[in-house]
């Protein structure tokens, strides 16, 4: 090894320096390139390992939740009255019936409301997919926008084509299966009265089936609803075997026998008796477990939740008529050949109940079953039937 003296003239020369200087840069410049790429390398995987965690255990449908949630708080204000009570923009949502539940159950404390609120009616269909009375639907409801909402529970596997001008069109809801005298029965219903409870100018909330038909026009379904000092839900006590016979003992003790209450599936409920529906973890364990398939769970559970908790606002009755004249497991049908003035006549004048606790002969406002085939009648003949 050569040692080489700088002389004092090369050491004051500029010159001499800089090429030194730059020497010695050029053979520091590909490690600090190796570094900044290691650098870059280990941010990458970082956030590859990170993104890797949040798919497995959060979802991708979580994640792009996420980052919408954060654009829309960066684009309004979150704070504004508007973003509490407008109702939701599309029906279809990710909750499941817990994460549902819980959200449809806030209750405002205050009933002065702080905005113009115009109270509707939620009318809850629960069919297995097609409404067939549908065009019969559209001409009760035309005109009366602003005081109704709509809801539909259908099989899961059915897709709805209602063009954009129908008042069904984008009204169905996260549906899951439901079977004739289970519990998934009243968990479909459940589910329409949480779905329904998020539009907070939601009131009073009516269940049909597909069969169903108005038996009054708009105006008078909704003013006689909207009067009435109870929720229109039978709860009567029947002691035969369609009735006590049902009763299990294993519900003791949060119902005894003479607590057990029957009525028709078909209710109309207001907003208090909703969210005690919707919130239920006291009784709902039991029906599941000891109201089985001979029990029919849905003429049993509501009406006996609703009379122990709220039997004062009850007026133990449906709006819903149904014809069990003709005997067997289902009420009758009508078709075409039972369309008349006579029989609807028969239907919303033959009758008296209780009104605001004053007799009255206007008992129902809806009734079921009818066939498809009665439509056309049904239509050309509405005003006259039904004055819609």
């Amino acid at each position: 090894m050569q040692l080489r003296l700088v002389t004092l003239e090369e050491g004051k020369n500029p010159t001499f320096n800089s090429i030194r200087i730059t020497n010695q840069s050029k053979g520091n410049f590909p490690m600090r390139l190796l570094g900044f790429m290691l650098l870059f390398l280990c941010i990458g995987v970082g956030f590859s390992i990170i993104n890797m965690f949040k798919i497995r255990y959060l979802g991708t449908q979580n994640i792009s939740q996420g980052a919408h949630t954060l654009i829309q708080s960066c684009s309004q204000d979150p704070n504004s009255l508007q973003d509490w009570i407008e109702p939701p923009s599309t029906y279809m949502h990710t909750l499941d019936d817990n994460e549902l539940f819980w959200r449809a159950s806030f209750v405002p404390q205050i009933k002065d409301y702080p905005f113009k609120r115009s109270p509707k009616i939620a009318f809850m269909f629960l069919t297995r997919g097609p409404l067939p009375m549908a065009p019969l639907w559209e001409k009760f409801f035309k005109g009366n926008e602003e005081l109704y909402s709509i809801y539909v529970h259908t099989m899961p596997t059915y897709r709805a084509n209602y063009s954009s001008s129908s008042v069904f069109y984008k009204k169905h809801i996260p549906s899951q299966v439901v079977e004739w005298g289970m519990m998934n029965m009243c968990d479909a219903e459940r589910r329409l009265l949480a779905n329904a409870l998020l539009d907070i100018s939601n009131e009073w909330f009516v269940l049909l089936s597909e069969a169903c038909i108005p038996l009054q026009s708009f105006n008078v379904i909704y003013s006689y609803i909207s009067r009435s000092e109870f929720s229109f839900m039978g709860a009567f006590d029947e002691p035969g075997p369609y009735g006590r016979g049902r009763y299990d003992a294993n519900m003791l003790p949060e119902i005894t026998i003479d607590q057990w209450r029957k009525g028709s599936q078909w209710f109309e409920a207001n907003r208090k008796l909703a969210i005690d529906i919707i919130k239920d973890l006291k009784y709902y364990p039991k029906f599941e477990r000891f109201c089985r398939p001979d029990c029919y769970v849905d003429e049993h559970y509501f009406p006996t939740m609703l009379t122990i908790q709220s039997p004062n606002l009850l007026a133990n009755r449906t709006l819903t008529y149904v014809d069990w004249s003709r005997g067997g497991a289902h009420p009758a049908t009508f078709g075409k050949d039972d369309m008349s003035a006579e029989f609807f006549r028969k239907i919303q004048q033959d009758h008296t109940c209780s009104y605001n606790s004053q007799p009255t002969s206007v008992c129902f406002l809806f009734a079921r079953k009818f066939a498809p085939n009665a439509l056309d009648l049904l239509l050309q003949n509405s005003t006259q039937f039904f004055g819609y």
